[in-house]
């Protein structure tokens, strides 16, 4: 990467990329190594997983060309950095401390991270949130859930998943009525009531231990996947699925359910 970035003899794209280029790369490959563990394909996972590792290098190396006044650091400092952090906060396995069980674990993981929050925010001279450190730049379904689970640890949750359900519905009729009713031209509020809505069912899944992000992935390529089949069946008719009525449609749709059922 240093030779690639070379002004002398380097690579003209790579010389012209930013940390601001390069990040929706990075992003875009965290997925990818996803993809390759959703479909079980290692050989892939393998691959992906060093584009991804590429992403840490490119990052370091710009960070590396910069003043120190700039915040100049090397690929070894964030080795460094993630391999002192991983010490610090496994103290049973590196230190004297010691953990009944994984949840024991877990509840110290987080009673360490919300020292090392309240310690920057009294660094940075402000009051502490139990919801620092939640990035603006996740996707908004994942950030839905970090921040649920932040509030929840801090007792601020329903009793019952009943509440949960009885919010469901409350936030449908709120949507219902904004579309429906006399100023459903206001764009922006309808808009507040499918973001209630959506943030709602977020906090359903939360209590049912699933993870949004993932079961609306699963829903994607079921979608995908049946319409397609719904295309092919189509196409085998003699009729470009752009000719044909809902009913038709429908009819296909219904097959491609039948056909997945074991």
């Amino acid at each position: 990467m240093a030779k690639l970035r070379d002004p002398d003899g380097g690579c003209p794209w790579d010389l012209e990329q930013t940390f601001e280029t390069i990040a929706p790369y990075t992003i875009e490959e965290a997925y990818e190594v996803a993809e390759a563990i959703t479909l079980g394909d290692r050989n892939a996972l393998r691959d992906e997983l060093g584009d991804l590792l590429l992403q840490v290098v490119y990052h370091a190396q710009m960070a590396r060309e910069l003043a120190p006044e700039d915040g100049a650091f090397s690929f070894e400092d964030v080795a460094r950095g993630i391999s002192d952090k991983m010490v610090r906060r496994h103290p049973h396995v590196f230190g004297g401390a010691s953990v009944e069980d994984a949840k024991a674990q877990t509840d110290a993981w987080e009673k360490q991270k919300a020292a090392e929050r309240a310690a920057k925010a009294a660094a940075e001279n402000r009051t502490a949130s139990v919801l620092d450190g939640v990035s603006s730049a996740l996707p908004a379904l994942m950030r839905s859930l970090k921040l649920q689970n932040r509030a929840v640890r801090a007792g601020f949750d329903w009793p019952g998943i009943d509440g949960v359900f009885d919010k469901i519905e409350e936030e449908l009729g709120e949507l219902r009525a904004e579309v429906t009713g006399a100023e459903s031209d206001d764009r922006e509020r309808i808009e507040d009531e499918v973001g209630d809505l959506l943030f709602t069912v977020v906090n359903l899944a939360r209590r049912l231990d699933i993870d949004p992000e993932t079961a609306l992935r699963r829903c994607n390529a079921k979608f995908e996947r049946r319409f397609r089949f719904m295309e092919d069946g189509l196409a085998a008719e003699g009729t470009p699925i752009q000719t044909v009525g809902l009913e038709q449609m429908e009819r296909h749709w219904q097959r491609a359910k039948r056909a997945e059922k074991p």
